[in-house]
């Protein structure tokens, strides 16, 4: 092994790799024998309806598949990655099932069966992919860091050789997620290694438009901290060797290597890509590349018979039949059972999060008692993170300046001096690493809480976050990442644009989530426990004005206080109308109401949500408020309405009425954002309209 700009390759003369050859033809012969069913008779039959052909890229998969045998070792790929899952032990007939959408594949017909994931608790995983492009890195540098977690934090043995894999085509190194996960392995010497399959095309663009020249491998000569291998996958001696000095080189090393592997795009992009976009003599030179064919001259006849080859294809040709016959006697999932799995309901998922390993929560309480001197919200915040991470070593904390400086809201102060830098570290500033990253960890049995540091800095990891709260659905209770994402939301003396969104109804509307809007320190404490203890992924939303307002400050409700979600708070007694808010309408509602028989319903959590609570309420009252901070148009207070206009209409005697923010981004200046937020003179004002009406 030599050093290469900056990277590494195979030195001259490198002995060939151990590989299983007969497996390997066997291998390439069922992803081939697989492909061509589907495009022969399963998609024109309308059997499959989405279909991606791995021609071309199936032989390097395989031989890299090949090399993962260790129990920890896991791997996530794309929409092209079905010879991996192959190679890990994937049976055809599941194969077959999941891409016929039938019962009992990868997602039991919820999802597209090229969205591909194998659950092995006791070896190699396949963590679940996604549809969306470049998704895969950084989920997969969070498995890798929870290796590293496993074995320095926990202690645990069986970690020293374990790495994480993440597949992908040239057209993937565009995108965030892939940048973000290289900046976190590198800077972070994580087990990882980066596969990209090059087949010079993203659907129909070059991959010259991905980056300079095409080739990423190149590009990266020069990045400090990562080994490069670039080679042919196409031609069996070479793509075994390479793959071999990958693996070998992150388990040996401990850190990251990016493995790129020119391979022959064979078939279009997908079923329904003609690719007219290729010159046929482009064609024609990938066609000579075929895999499959190159194999054969490498084993036959040096390595095995021309007897013996034929008797592999013909062997795999019959296990595809017979799978094919198995996969089309199982049913369709039973249309009434797609809404289940969207949050746990007491069945365990496969992996993911502490409760499969056998995690049981320590006692505790639904009853808050009253200790001590009123604290405020960060303190309390504070106190939980610092209780559940002495009591639980699988708790970590991480994102920007949580570290050193404690968190731009004091809310981590010293938890990295106490607990130390694995457990509570800074990242990079990119929210698609830091929430991508939560999500690898849970999968590996980690309790992650990352923090975003305002809500609006959430958007850039829009699309982990949305994968992250689909994961136990769309795996049919395969796999589920239960995070804890620590989330600053409104205003604080001023607003702007940019530090002072709430935008909660994005995260309700985002099937999987719970949302927790605490108002109060006793509240935040409850709930904050309850989602670190919990088996569901949670944003727990900080109110910034709550943080260290006097009305938010409570006496310390105990040490095992559990607030369960879902349960409101009735903060005053009223008779002649209902209230309903949260966060840090809740204090302004109550000074609205001073002098009147009016109900205030803090919610709490929004999802769920205390429907029971505030139709009973308004069932007895009558009339009905809700106030709230987000913009009006599409807030969540319209489905509150909503439901009790469905639900309670012939209780009502005057229309539900809301008041929220006009629809605009929040104003800087202190007299224009008391203008468009929910005052305590506006609130009283709509409270008198309601009682007169």
């Amino acid at each position: 092994m030599e050093d290469v700009a900056g990277g590494f390759c195979p030195a001259q003369g490198a002995r060939p790799a151990a590989v299983d050859w007969p497996r390997a033809v066997r291998l390439l012969h069922l992803s081939r024998a697989l492909d061509e069913l589907e495009e022969t008779r399963l998609v024109p039959q309308r059997k499959v309806l989405y279909q991606f052909s791995a021609r071309g890229h199936d032989l390097a998969q395989i031989l890299l598949g090949l090399q993962l045998d260790d129990p920890h070792d896991a791997v996530c790929g794309y929409y092209r990655s079905r010879p991996m899952l192959l190679a890990l032990g994937l049976e055809p007939t599941e194969a077959l099932v999941s891409a016929m959408a039938r019962s009992g594949g990868y997602s039991d017909g919820r999802d597209i069966g090229v969205v591909f994931n194998l659950p092995n608790p006791g070896g190699p995983s396949a963590l679940p992919m996604s549809g969306g492009v470049g998704t895969q890195y950084t989920p997969t540098a969070g498995w890798a860091q929870a290796i590293r977690y496993h074995a320095e934090v926990l202690g645990q043995p069986g970690y020293d050789r374990a790495i994480a894999v993440a597949l992908g085509g040239d057209g993937s190194v565009a995108s965030n997620g892939f940048w973000s996960a290289l900046g976190a392995a590198t800077v972070g010497r994580l087990p990882m290694l980066f596969c990209i399959e090059d087949n010079g095309y993203g659907i129909s663009v070059p991959s010259g438009v991905q980056v300079p020249g095409g080739n990423i491998a190149a590009n990266l000569s020069g990045w400090q901290g990562l080994a490069i291998l670039d080679g042919d996958g196409a031609d069996p001696a070479e793509a075994a060797v390479l793959t071999a000095e990958a693996v070998d080189h992150v388990r040996d090393s401990r850190a990251p290597v990016l493995l790129r592997l020119s391979v022959p795009r064979l078939q279009g992009h997908s079923y329904q890509d003609t690719q007219g976009y290729k010159p046929q003599e482009l064609v024609a030179r990938e066609w000579s590349r075929d895999p499959l064919p190159r194999l054969h001259a490498h084993l036959v006849p040096a390595l095995m018979s021309q007897a013996e080859w034929e008797g592999h294809a013909r062997a795999v040709q019959e296990q595809v039949a017979a799978a094919l016959a198995r996969a089309e006697s199982v049913p369709p999932a039973a249309p009434q059972t797609v809404t289940r799995h969207v949050r746990y309901q007491g069945e365990m998922q496969r992996m993911g999060g502490q409760h499969p390993l056998g995690y049981r929560p320590p006692a505790f309480t639904d009853s808050p008692c009253a200790e001590g001197q009123r604290i405020n919200m960060v303190t309390a915040i504070r106190r939980v993170l610092e209780q559940e991470m002495a009591l639980n070593p699988r708790v970590a904390v991480f994102g920007e300046d949580v570290g050193p400086k404690g968190g731009v809201h004091a809310a981590t102060l010293g938890l990295q001096e106490k607990f130390g830098a694995l457990r509570v570290f800074d990242t990079s500033l990119s929210e698609e690493g830091i929430i991508g990253r939560a999500v690898g960890m849970a999968l590996a049995g980690l309790v992650p809480v990352p923090e975003i540091q305002f809500r609006k800095y959430a958007d850039p990891a829009a699309e982990q976050l949305n994968d992250c709260a689909t994961l136990r659905w769309r795996t049919a209770n395969r796999f589920t990442a239960p995070i804890v994402v620590r989330m600053p939301i409104g205003y604080f003396r001023c607003g702007d644009p940019w530090h002072s969104q709430t935008n909660e109804v994005a995260f309700v509307h985002q099937p999987g989530w719970v949302v927790a809007a605490p108002s109060n320190a006793a509240d935040a404490a409850g709930l904050l426990r309850a989602a670190l203890r919990g088996n569901d992924p949670v944003v727990f939303l900080e109110h910034r004005e709550m943080l260290d307002h006097p009305s938010a400050r409570r006496p310390w409700p105990g040490d095992g206080y559990v607030l369960p979600f879902g349960r409101a708070a009735i903060t005053r007694r009223g008779e002649d109308a209902t209230v309903v808010t949260w966060g840090a309408m809740v204090n302004r509602c109550e000074a609205a109401s001073e002098g009147l028989s009016v109900e205030i319903i803090d919610l709490r959590t929004l999802m769920p949500w205390d429907a029971e609570a505030v139709l009973a309420s308004v069932r007895r009252t009558g009339r009905c408020l809700i106030v709230h901070e987000d913009l009006r148009t599409a807030g969540f207070g319209a489905e509150i309405a909503a439901t009790v206009a469905d639900e309670a209409f012939d209780a009502l005697d005057a229309p539900v009425a809301r008041l929220a923010m006009p629809d605009i981004p929040s104003p800087h200046h202190p007299a224009l954002l008391e203008h468009v937020v929910p005052s305590v003179a506006a609130i009283r004002a709509r409270l008198d309209e309601l009682l007169e009406f």
